[in-house]
C-alpha cells in the first residue's frame, strides 16, 4: 500500500468501533458504556477468529482491562484445527510503558502478547513486563509503519484494530487502514467531555475518496457498516473480504 511514508509492506488492516449515532465511543462517567449488543458481540468474536492478531492502544488496556480472546470453543476449534494458535496474537502501543502484567490483556490465554513501545521506555517496561509479553522498540514516537513491517514479518496477514479513538485515528490520518467496520447503537450521547470515534484531522477518506459500502446488516437495534478503503491507483492487500 502507499501512504504518507511511501510503499509498507504491512497485514490488512481492520478497524472495528461502536459508537453511538453521534459519534460517541463512551461516556464519561465511570462505568463503561454499553453500545452493542449480544449479536454485535457475537460478530465481533466471529471477526476476531478471522484475525492473526488484534491490537489495542495501551490507554484501551489501562482502562478496560481486555481479555482480547475469542470467546466461542466452536471458533477457537476451528482455528486449531487449521493449524492456529486457539486466539489471535494480542498487541499493544505504548508511549509511556504505563502497563500492569497483572492485567487481563497479559494474564488471559495463551495466545502470544507484543507491546511495541516508544524507544525511551522499552528498557524498564521489558524488566517490568518479564515472560509476561515481547517488548519491541517502535521508534521515539511510536511509528504505525515499523510497527505492521515488524506484524508483517512474524506472518501477521490481518490485523483487527478494536481501538482506542486516538489509535483508531492515527490509522486512519496516516492512510494504513483497509477496512472500517462500525456498529452505530440507536441512541445519542452528546457528551463534549465522552471521547469520540475519531479526534480531528485531516484525514485522506474525506469526501474527494470515498470508502466503499460494501454491508449494512441490522444485528438487533445496532446497525454495522462495513467499508471498504482503498487507496487512489493501489491495491488493498490480501485478506480483504
Amino acid at each position: 500500500m502507499s501512504g504518507a511514508g511511501g510503499p509498507v509492506e504491512r497485514p490488512y488492516v481492520l478497524l472495528s468501533c461502536a459508537m453511538s449515532v453521534d459519534g460517541y465511543i463512551d461516556d464519561s462517567t465511570p462505568e463503561r458504556l454499553l453500545l452493542s449488543g449480544d449479536e454485535d458481540f457475537d460478530r465481533v468474536d466471529e471477526v476476531r477468529a478471522g484475525c492473526d492478531a488484534i491490537l489495542v492502544g495501551a490507554g484501551t488496556v489501562r482502562r478496560d482491562d481486555p481479555r482480547l480472546l475469542v470467546r466461542s470453543p466452536q471458533r477457537r476449534r476451528a482455528r486449531v484445527a487449521r493449524g492456529l494458535p486457539a486466539c489471535p496474537a494480542k498487541v499493544t502501543l505504548t508511549a509511556t510503558g504505563d502497563l500492569d502484567p497483572a492485567g487481563r490483556f497479559f494474564t488471559a490465554g495463551d495466545a502470544e502478547k507484543i507491546v511495541y513501545a516508544a524507544s525511551g521506555a522499552v528498557e524498564k517496561l521489558a524488566a517490568r513486563l518479564g515472560t509476561a509479553a515481547e517488548v519491541i522498540d517502535a521508534g521515539d514516537p511510536v511509528d504505525l509503519r515499523r510497527v505492521l513491517r515488524d506484524l508483517a514479518g512474524r506472518g501477521i496477514g490481518r490485523l483487527m484494530v478494536e481501538g482506542g479513538g486516538a489509535v483508531h485515528t492515527r490509522f486512519l490520518r496516516e492512510d494504513l487502514a483497509d477496512e472500517l467496520q462500525l456498529a452505530v447503537a440507536p441512541f445519542l450521547v452528546g457528551d463534549p467531555a465522552a471521547p469520540r470515534f475519531v479526534r480531528g484531522g485531516p484525514f485522506p477518506q474525506g469526501p474527494g475518496r470515498r470508502m466503499e459500502l460494501a454491508e449494512a446488516r441490522p444485528l438487533g437495534d445496532v446497525v454495522l457498516l462495513r467499508y471498504l478503503i482503498r487507496p487512489d491507483g493501489a491495491p488493498r492487500p490480501g485478506g480483504g473480504r
